[in-house]
């Protein structure tokens, strides 16, 4: 594992608990980052859904860290695997609410600081199912593209502050939320990836860490490809 010059540096990863934001938090706790995970599953639990939840973990991270430096939006979910015209209201705002409105409260509640400080990077994961649209995924397709332009928006704001902000759109990887997929719709996925194999989440952690590094320095509001060559724009 390469790594990354991050001494000195605090960050937060959403969802950090399992899968792809398990392996972001190892990468940068390789580096020497301090880092705070916001996760249902973490200690203590966040709802990165629930606005005051997630303005007060920046409080309590930012007291307990001193500062955040880094952000990294990976909390998701896949939602259901049904035609839109029967896709549930319920679950369509389910996942447009874990996927894309806590990616803005996360944004909304730390990129003040950030820009106090003059520096940070904001990585925000959203996948090629965004560029592309998935049949059979509606919500996951939407809340994706969502986060593509909530990226580029937010990276055009702050791009003269010392604050750059990126998504990546990463293929699928075989990670726990495979769990909420029909097997007819994994392998849809795998047939559209030229390499014939799901990415694995330390080359989307390698990618991310990258990209909350000092060494990016002149992108923002950009989105970075890791799709094995399904991507064609």
């Amino acid at each position: 594992m390469n790594k990354l010059d991050f001494a000195g540096r605090s960050a937060v990863v959403t969802g950090g608990a399992q899968g792809i934001g398990a392996a972001i938090v190892k990468r940068l706790e390789a580096s020497v980052a301090k880092v705070a995970v916001w996760d249902l599953d973490g200690k203590p639990g966040v709802d990165v859904t629930d606005p005051a939840a997630v303005e007060a973990a920046a409080r309590n991270t930012l007291k307990a860290l001193g500062r955040i430096d880094i952000l990294v939006n990976n909390a998701g979910i896949a939602g259901k695997n049904v035609p839109t015209v029967d896709y549930p209201v319920e679950e369509w705002e389910r996942v447009l609410r874990v996927n894309l409105t806590s990616q803005f409260l996360c944004c909304r509640a730390v990129a003040p600081h950030m820009v106090k400080a003059g520096y940070g990077r904001i990585v925000n994961i959203a996948s090629v199912a965004g560029k592309e649209g998935n049949p059979n995924a509606v919500a996951y397709s939407a809340s994706k593209a969502g986060v593509i332009s909530l990226t580029k928006s937010l990276g055009k704001e702050l791009a003269q502050s010392g604050v750059l902000v990126n998504c990546v759109t990463p293929a699928a990887a075989k990670t726990a939320i495979f769990d909420q997929m029909t097997e007819q719709h994994i392998q849809y996925m795998l047939s559209k990836i030229p390499m014939n194999r799901f990415v694995n989440v330390d080359e989307i952690a390698a990618l991310v860490c990258w990209l909350a590094s000092e060494d990016c320095s002149f992108s923002t509001g950009a989105v970075f490809d890791i799709s094995g060559g399904r991507a064609t724009y």
